[in-house]
């Protein structure tokens, strides 16, 4: 016997309508049986209520309803194909929407995040740019995220990352020695232009970060992984302080202080000088701090130790002298 198809209560009629409206919006041309698929409904269930949107709207100035007061469908399409087009929509046109350059900066944004190991939902991702580009007041302009050099080995994280398995590649370190590593991937990050990989280090049996631009010849293994993010405690900051690290005082626009982000410890004091603050970093070697004095030009000045300064003044020494032989062979 045919189960009995209960009638919607006024209530649950209007949540019914309120999610259709919407699902067809973002369907420009859905048939009758796609959507009843979709809401588990009847078709002729979604026929009544297409039939009832048809006749809604918002009454305008004259406060009486007009022609283009109202919801409008391709009525020939629905009556002959049982295909639902919605060719006139009200109230919620007139909602403020995107601009095309901010629809653009999304657009521009969500498919940077695509390219991360750890969104996985690329489907979700690629329906939102969808609806960014329908939904804006006008046609977004076209945008590519460039490709990095890191990509392949992003790519290769991220495989290894969604088929649980460990990952090896030779890693180069800060004093320049390279060793191979055998690691679980646990999170990928980034500072600046800058890639990490946290994961459990199989060789020193703890979690260790990497640097992406030290890592050569990675393969993903066979070998399912032992230790997963819950199994692990991972900090929130991506750098940890050593017993080893050197302590460097700096002079920073107060301002920039965020952009320093875990080199400065919570705890460091802050003393003013002059129109700038006067506090404490650690680094685990000079080069390191080199490459973050440069990302902050006339932001920072290192005050001491006596060698701290003379590594970052060599450094930027050593790159005006570049450009120099550079502009001495042009024609």
């Amino acid at each position: 016997m045919a189960k009995k198809i209960q009638p919607l209560r006024a209530q649950d009629k209007l949540v019914y309508l309120l999610a259709l409206v919407p699902y067809l919006m973002d369907h420009d041309r859905t048939s009758v049986s796609e959507a009843a698929a979709h809401f588990g409904v009847p078709e002729q269930q979604i026929r009544d209520a297409v039939r009832l949107i048809a006749v809604s709207g918002i009454p305008g100035e004259t406060a009486t309803y007009q022609d283009s007061d109202l919801f409008d469908i391709a009525w020939d399409d629905f009556e002959e194909n049982d295909q639902i087009v919605l060719t006139h929509m009200v109230a919620i046109d007139d909602s403020p929407r995107f601009s095309a350059r901010e629809a653009s900066a999304l657009i521009a944004g969500l498919q940077y995040l695509s390219g991360l190991p750890e969104h996985a939902d690329r489907a979700a991702i690629a329906t939102l740019m969808s609806k960014l580009s329908r939904g804006a007041s006008a046609q977004p302009t076209a945008v590519g995220v460039e490709r990095s050099e890191l990509d392949e080995t992003l790519a290769l994280i991220r495989e290894s990352v969604a088929a649980g398995t460990q990952i090896e590649f030779d890693y180069r370190n800060s004093r320049g020695e390279s060793e191979r590593r055998h690691i679980d991937p646990l999170r990928v990050e980034s500072v600046d232009a800058d890639w990490y990989v946290r994961g459990w280090c199989h060789s020193r049996e703890d979690v260790r970060t990497f640097r992406l631009d030290r890592v050569s010849s990675p393969t993903m293994t066979s070998e399912p992984i032992t230790h997963t993010a819950a199994d692990v405690s991972l900090p929130e900051t991506l750098f940890d302080a050593s017993p080893e690290d050197f302590e460097v005082t700096i002079d920073v626009v107060k301002s920039a202080i965020p952009l320093l982000g875990d080199y400065v410890a919570p705890d460091a004091t802050l003393v003013p000088s002059g129109d700038r603050v006067r506090t404490t970093v650690r680094v685990p070697h000079f080069h390191g701090l080199k490459r973050l004095i440069a990302g902050l030009p006339g932001v920072v000045t290192v005050v001491s130790p006596a060698d701290a300064r003379d590594a970052v003044a060599l450094w930027a020494r050593a790159g005006v002298d570049r450009y120099a032989e550079s502009a001495s062979v042009l024609p």
